[in-house]
């Protein structure tokens, strides 16, 4: 693998050089991160490291803190007095504001996050932000609140039970944790954020449960319940996508890697269930999909509503 990373790295940091010796990027302006590099170019995070240091050893970019690497330089060729400059002053809103900041957690994760970066990204003083926003927490729940206005309550199908409206509404709430892997980490279930545009969700799935007849706490605790089994499935999508970025190694790989370790673990210990399961995954093979364990799960979950009064 070393012996690919050098050449794999050089043709990558060319290529980011060449956008900054061409002014498509500037200075001042931020260049991909390693997690970003490894994504867009599927290289190992080691790879992308060396791609970064090879750009500062060039004297094209370097680290400035609270923001990341970028072009080095004077911002001379974008400074914040030019007419571009005051434009995007002048038309900064809460709205645009809250976008560059999910599509900058959507690339990087929250981690990347900052007000300094999304003022970076949107060419205006970060203090121009605070007009808008209070502060980074105030953002963060402006971002959650838009990610949930997302959902979109499936058309309701004449004769449609319970069952199936839960089962639409959770698969809409999963695919919008997809989209935003930093959402479900970002969302508590014990001290929620408040968010009105959530109450669309919930008022989908409260309304088919009293439908059915069941007592308000009833129906509240299987909203929560519910909402908090889409979540927790969603938090392993971003874990997945941290490991696999940081790594460069996919979770059936790592399994792999994992086998004989667990196969000495297994030799030391009277396990004959795991046993008869992991040779039965020899014979028919295992694919570990969160979207059908997803399913799988809901409709488990679903069927145990099914008996509660």
């Amino acid at each position: 693998m070393n012996d690919l990373a050098g050449p794999v790295s050089t043709r990558i940091a060319a290529e980011i050089g060449g956008q900054i010796r061409s002014g498509e990027l500037v200075a001042g302006e931020r260049v991909p991160s390693t997690r970003e590099i490894t994504r867009r170019w599927g290289v190992a995070m080691a790879t992308a490291s060396k791609v970064l240091a090879t750009l500062t050893e060039e004297g094209l970019v370097h680290a400035r803190p609270g923001v990341g690497t970028v072009v080095a330089g004077t911002s001379s060729s974008r400074p914040r007095g030019s007419a571009r400059a005051r434009d995007a002053e002048a038309t900064l809103t809460r709205e645009s504001i809250v976008a560059v900041a999910i599509a900058v957690a959507d690339k990087e994760g929250l981690g990347a996050l900052s007000m300094r970066r999304v003022a970076v990204e949107l060419d205006v003083a970060t203090m121009s932000l605070y007009r808008h926003v209070r502060d980074k927490d105030d953002l963060l729940t402006a971002m959650v609140d838009a990610a949930f206005g997302e959902w979109q309550a499936p058309s309701p199908r004449s004769g449609a039970g319970w069952q199936e409206l839960l089962t639409e509404a959770a698969r809409e709430l999963w695919q919008i944790f997809r989209r935003h892997l930093w959402l479900a980490p970002a969302y508590s279930l014990t001290r929620p954020l408040v968010v009105p545009s959530g109450l669309a969700y919930t008022e989908r799935v409260l309304a088919a449960l009293l439908d059915r007849g069941l007592q308000p706490t009833t129906a509240f605790s299987m909203h929560l319940i519910l909402f908090n089994f889409v979540r927790g499935f969603a938090t392993s999508l971003e874990m997945e996508a941290t490991a696999e970025a940081d790594t460069g190694v996919t979770a059936d790989e790592w399994m792999d890697v994992q086998k004989p370790a667990l196969e000495a673990v297994l030799a030391d210990r009277e396990l004959p269930a795991f046993r008869s399961v992991l040779d039965s995954f020899e014979l028919h093979g295992f694919n570990l999909d969160l979207d059908e364990l997803f399913e799988a799960g809901l409709l488990y979950l679903l069927n145990g509503f099914e008996r509660a009064n």
